[in-house]
């Protein structure tokens, strides 16, 4: 996968023919230097941008190279996105936050968003605000939300990044499960302990990407 970036009469080469597969059940962790491409290929990957050479595939559904609306129907019935603004609403309350993420993709949802809510710890939270919400809760939220439509992908681009060596390890802990259930986890990060949780670790350089040990 190639992706070019254009500011003016300038162009960057931000990623260099970058290959990668994520299995079910699998956790991987992307690490690199700031510069190196790492939120641009989570984005690529979640169908939020469109890289320039190559094709993203979810589930053998190609989600790259269609118009915006067929990407977002697609991410939302297979892909989860953790961002670092955690992917709330900030006038809607934490339930309200994972409903709306819901109602993306028809039928009945696989689980409660008040259910999820408690999966996640933050069952006494559920009509709070994103502003009303300490730095471990709204990763908790933001990850509820990621998980509303039982995704066969979860994408986390730095969810851990502000927090607390407790609240850390147990994000770090509820992504595992999720992959432990069988989703495919990736997790773009400057954490040692996220890469020691990861079953495999890819470093990202210049927009070059090579496999490290775990």
């Amino acid at each position: 996968m190639y992706r070019f970036l254009r500011a003016g009469d300038e162009e960057t080469l931000a990623l260099r023919g970058v290959s990668l597969r994520v299995r079910r059940g699998e956790t991987v962790a992307v690490v690199g230097p700031s510069g190196a491409g790492k939120s641009t290929l989570l984005s690529c990957l979640a169908g939020l941008d469109e890289p320039s050479g190559g094709e993203v595939r979810v589930a053998g559904v190609r989600i790259s190279h269609r118009p915006e609306t067929e990407r977002a129907r697609l991410r939302a019935r297979h892909i989860g996105v953790l961002l670092q603004t955690r992917n709330l609403v900030p006038h809607l309350d934490v339930r309200d936050n994972v409903r709306l993420a819901q109602s993306a993709v028809r039928g009945r949802p696989d689980v409660r968003a008040t259910d999820l809510l408690e999966q996640v710890g933050l069952a006494g939270r559920t009509r709070a605000l994103p502003q009303q919400l300490s730095g471990g809760e709204l990763a908790r939220a933001g990850l509820a939300v990621a998980l509303a439509n039982s995704p066969e992908v979860l994408l986390a681009d730095e969810p851990t990044g502000e927090l607390d060596g407790d609240s850390e390890r147990l994000i770090l802990r509820m992504l595992r499960d999720r992959a432990d259930l069988g989703c495919a986890v990736l997790i773009v990060t400057h954490s040692a302990e996220a890469v020691r949780v990861a079953d495999r670790v890819i470093t990202l350089d210049d927009g070059r990407a090579g496999d490290v040990p775990a």
